[in-house]
């Protein structure tokens, strides 16, 4: 009877001792809430030519499991120019962010963008375009026309 008593004893203390276990390991964090993932934080123009087309892309998912709402998007200057989605971007839906940038700046180009957003994982998010913008065209010369001659009436 002594030994059947102590081995439910152990058996009970074996018992409580694994479940303290378990029951002090970390928890899973599930983190709910919007999630921005871009295709690409940076847009190289490379050499475009004074006065081109100066718009650019940005492709983003929404990877969380609530709606994404981008509040704001401000270029660091006025040749910087964004537009984004005014409306909330629901979970596993694709949006774009257009950039126009004022190309008629010849010189190196190193601007940002900064959106402000829901998303839990990267509320301020900075996108960055880069490139170089070149020279302005000469601009032609006219030859003024002399209209002081005679006239044939």
């Amino acid at each position: 009877m002594k030994k059947v008593f102590f081995s439910l004893m152990m058996a009970a203390v074996a018992t409580c001792a694994t479940g303290s276990a378990f029951a002090q390991s970390e928890p899973v964090q599930v983190v709910d809430g919007a999630k921005i993932e871009f295709e690409k934080m940076v847009h190289d123009y490379g050499s475009i030519e004074y006065g081109a087309n100066g718009q650019c892309t940005f492709d983003f998912k929404n990877t969380g499991n609530a709606p994404l709402i981008i509040s704001n998007a401000k270029g660091s200057c006025g040749c910087t120019v964004p537009s984004w989605p005014k409306e909330p971007i629901a979970p596993g839906a694709t949006a774009t962010i257009t950039v126009k940038y004022d190309t008629k700046r010849p010189g190196a180009i190193n601007k940002s963008v900064t959106i402000t957003s829901n998303a839990v994982d990267e509320p301020t998010a900075v996108l960055r375009i880069k490139g170089n913008v070149g020279p302005k065209p000469a601009e032609e010369t006219l030859t003024p026309v002399d209209n002081s001659g005679p006239t044939n009436n």
